[in-house]
């Protein structure tokens, strides 16, 4: 039996090192989401991630998805790729001002639901050409009591509305 070629073998100990290092990174970073989000019923507490934001997981219309905390935001806001994606009724268009300067997009409807127990139903949300990210904003975060301290948001889920 011939044995393997010399560079075959080092290529496959450079694949199998790879592999284990990108694993223990994916399974680090998973400890590490679980670890900035915490809900047990009453309080909801969301530490500062890598990029320096807050994201609450959450749901669209039943699809999964990453919020964006936005403080800074009057409502909420949808990619509009997404808003087509899960067929949202558009009940308008609307100009936002955003960082970005001023864009056209249109206003949806959805049922919002976020990890620990809050909902929004029948939210209205604009949805946004040229955004990545949803983004949750002040006409969901301003129905709860909230505090931010030392890079951590906690949200008081008794006070506000489910």
């Amino acid at each position: 039996m011939n044995e393997l070629p010399h560079g075959l073998k080092i290529a496959t100990v450079w694949l199998v090192v790879a592999t284990v290092v990108f694993l223990g990174v994916q399974a680090l970073m998973d400890r590490q989401q679980r670890t900035r989000f915490v809900a047990d019923g009453t309080q909801v507490e969301i530490r500062r991630a890598g990029d320096g934001h807050y994201h609450w997981p959450g749901q669209v219309n039943g699809r999964a998805v990453d919020f964006l905390v936005d403080t800074g935001a009057t409502g909420s806001a949808l990619p509009l790729s997404l808003a087509r994606e899960l067929g949202l009724p558009v009940l308008g268009s609307t100009q936002s001002n955003t960082a970005g300067g001023i864009v056209q997009g249109q206003v949806v409807q959805a049922d919002l639901v976020l990890q620990g127990g809050v909902r929004a139903d029948r939210l209205r949300m604009v949805a946004l050409p040229g955004l990545s990210t949803p983004l949750l904003g002040m006409d969901v975060l301003g129905r709860l009591k909230w505090q931010q301290d030392d890079g951590v948001l906690r949200f008081d889920l008794g006070s506000g509305a489910r």
